[in-house]
This record gives structure tokens, sequence and C-alpha cells, in this order.
């Protein structure tokens, strides 16, 4: 392909939106854990 053809191609964007967003509620999830339930570090 070249690179004119290349920049035409579309797609996938909704698989970024999605691991945005999965992140996100990942990471939300892990902030509400800690408060709710904080383990102490063991050495």
């Amino acid at each position: 392909m070249k690179e004119k053809e290349l920049l035409q191609v579309e797609g996938g964007g909704w698989l970024l939106i999605a691991g945005v967003v999965a992140g996100a509620i990942t990471f939300v999830i892990g902030v509400i854990d800690g408060f709710i339930r904080p383990l102490s570090c063991h050495d």
C-alpha cells in the first residue's frame, strides 16, 4: 500500500476507547478497594 492509501484506512478507534474506559474503571475500583480494605505492607 502506498502512504496515501495507508492514511485513508479507518477502524480500530473503538478498541482504543474500550481500552481507556476499561483502564479507568479498573483504576477507580482499585482506589475504592484501597480505601475500603487497606492492607498493610509486609517486609
